[in-house]
């Protein structure tokens, strides 16, 4: 079992900053990929960004529509994933996800082991 507690969601105003924290605790150990999905209203949930490990290397992604502007990154002592998210537009409106997987397999939402409670993001026009 792993449980994944999310926080940093809010209102911000477009052109902000906010910065999300996923705390991992559990059977971390196993571990192969951990990041971030979110869900518009009437939308599909949707990839933001994952960190994979393969070896001793630690390979970030990010989806298309947040690269230059969100960062994943992990502090390892801490067992915490963060999502730097900079440069926020209105239609990164939704709620954020943070999801882990111990299978080697594409991070989509159907090889998701475990999903966090998921964290409200708002951003203002």
């Amino acid at each position: 079992q792993v449980q994944l507690i999310e926080s940093g969601g809010g209102l911000v105003q477009a052109g902000g900053s906010l910065r999300l924290s996923c705390a991992a605790s559990g059977r971390t150990f196993s571990t192969y990929a951990i990041g971030w999905f979110r869900q518009a209203p009437g939308k599909e949930r949707e990839f933001v960004a994952q960190i994979t490990w393969l070896g001793l290397h630690v390979v970030p992604r990010h989806a298309d529509s947040v690269k230059g502007r969100f960062t994943i990154s992990r502090d390892n002592a801490k067992n915490t994933v963060y999502l730097q998210m900079n440069n926020l537009k209105p239609e990164d409106t939704a709620v954020y996800y943070c999801a882990e997987t111990s299978r080697t397999l594409t991070f989509t939402t159907e090889n998701i082991d475990y999903w966090g409670q998921g964290t409200q993001v708002t951003v203002s026009s």
